[in-house]
């Protein structure tokens, strides 16, 4: 099964369909798959959300905007780093195996959490503190950049073909739980140790939790089954993972898929990472209290996902889509606008949520629709590469662009900004085949 040069979807089948697994079977290939993806993301999270507390520690120069900004400039190359790491490990994984992807991943995390937990700060080291940490960063770039495409193409493929919007929802629910579990960490530990000491050495805490969990993950991944999508492909006998392949024979999904990417990550930046910052920075809200706002949004935000996951099986992955873009591009300047002036945690609680139940559309299906738009034998690739361009460029810079926008007096201006990536995405939608009814993933 292929796509024809001109970019349009073959349904011809690429070869024998699998029996059915159990629901218990699907059920333990869905969390043996997801469980690293849970421990890459609270990684990746813990540097984003711990910031507040280290960012002196290695740049002490310049006040608490300065500071922030050198802090997400390293997490913006460590977002550069994802693309290299998506086309590696996804050629790595048409060729070598879902399984083997995952857990090479997860495995060059657990060094990058690790080197970030022991590094030396700037009073110790001088400028090789912010080398060091620039180096452990790009290397969980590379790690992230690979799980993405890995894993939303092994949960699509384990995932029945009547729910697969609901079982593959579960990439997003723990990617979100990652990122719950690193804000939920910072509250803890607010609670129980002082600022200062949190500034000084508490900060390591977390990144030697996520190493320790990473090791736990990889043992766990050495485990699960290969998925038969993979299996059919090296079957075939085709050329898999091969990146020529990829645009030459399938130019359309693969721009597609970074036209959805840009405003899709683009937005889940602004509405979950940055925001913390935000409501610190901008809003005026305590670290205490804007720590507590994420957390509950972030969980709420995580128990949707299985309901859009759901819906999408009923209705097709194309409406969400576009409920996500066009929801998002309307209420995007006015809700940044009145969270700006937000004078209780509750009613910046309320307008996040309307902006996450928004990116709800994209974010519960964002790895599928690009996993069925591409044959087993460069989707990997195709999902993993692709969305590792747009999300380096757009996501990755998220913090960067906002706050370079403060610094120069228009914040504002990033709203516009969200706002045009997002009516990129909307046009890319409007252009895109509902990929439920033309699924390229034919196993069940």
């Amino acid at each position: 099964m292929a796509t024809t040069e001109t970019g349009a979807i073959d349904e011809t089948p690429e070869g024998p369909t699998p029996p059915g697994l159990t629901p218990g079977q699907r059920l333990k290939a869905i969390l043996g798959g997801s469980a690293g993806n849970l421990v890459e993301w609270y990684d990746w999270s813990v540097y984003i959300f711990f910031a507040v507390y280290f960012a002196s520690q290695f740049f002490p120069e310049g006040d608490t905007t300065a500071q922030l900004f050198k802090v997400a400039a390293v997490s913006a190359v460590g977002f550069l780093a994802r693309p290299l790491g998506a086309w590696l490990m996804g050629m790595y994984a048409d060729k070598a195996g879902r399984r083997a992807a995952l857990t090479l991943s997860v495995a060059m995390m657990c060094l990058g959490s690790l080197i970030i937990g022991l590094a030396p700060t700037y009073a110790q080291v001088g400028a090789l503190a912010p080398a060091i940490l620039l180096g452990a960063r790009i290397l969980q770039g590379l790690s992230v950049g690979g799980e993405y495409g890995a894993s939303a193409t092994y949960l699509s493929e384990m995932a029945g073909r009547n729910r697969r919007g609901f079982w593959a929802s579960f990439q997003y629910v723990t990617l979100i739980a990652g990122s719950l579990s690193a804000q939920g960490l910072v509250v803890i530990l607010q609670g129980v140790m002082p600022e200062a000491d949190l500034k000084a050495w508490g900060w390591r805490i977390p990144f030697f939790i996520g190493a320790a969990l990473a090791v736990i993950v990889f043992w766990i991944r050495r485990g699960i089954h290969e998925s038969q999508g993979f299996e059919n492909a090296k079957a075939s006998g085709e050329a898999r993972g091969k990146t020529m392949l990829l645009f030459l024979k399938h130019p359309r999904q693969t721009l597609m898929v970074m036209g959805l990417t840009a405003g899709g990550s683009l937005a889940y930046y602004v509405y979950t990472s940055y925001m913390q910052k935000f409501l610190i920075n901008t809003t005026g809200f305590s670290k205490e209290t804007a720590s507590q706002v994420m957390v509950a949004c972030l969980f709420v935000f995580m128990l949707m996902q299985p309901l859009f996951g759901w819906i999408s099986d009923k209705v097709g992955r194309k409406p969400l889509l576009l409920f996500a873009y066009g929801g998002g591009m309307i209420a995007t300047w006015p809700l940044m606008n009145a969270i700006a002036g937000a004078t209780s945690a509750w009613a910046a609680f309320g307008l996040i949520m309307i902006a996450l139940t928004f990116q709800s559309g994209y974010s519960a299906i964002s790895g599928l629709f690009k996993a069925e738009m591409f044959p087993a034998h460069v989707r990997a690739l195709g999902v993993a590469l692709p969305y590792a361009i747009a999300n380096a460029v757009f996501g990755g810079s998220a913090e960067a662009v906002a706050l370079h926008f403060k610094q120069e007096g228009v914040e504002s201006h990033f709203y516009l900004y969200t706002t045009a990536i997002l009516a990129v995405g909307l046009v890319t939608v409007i252009l895109l085949p509902d990929t439920r009814k033309h699924s390229l993933i034919h196993e069940d």
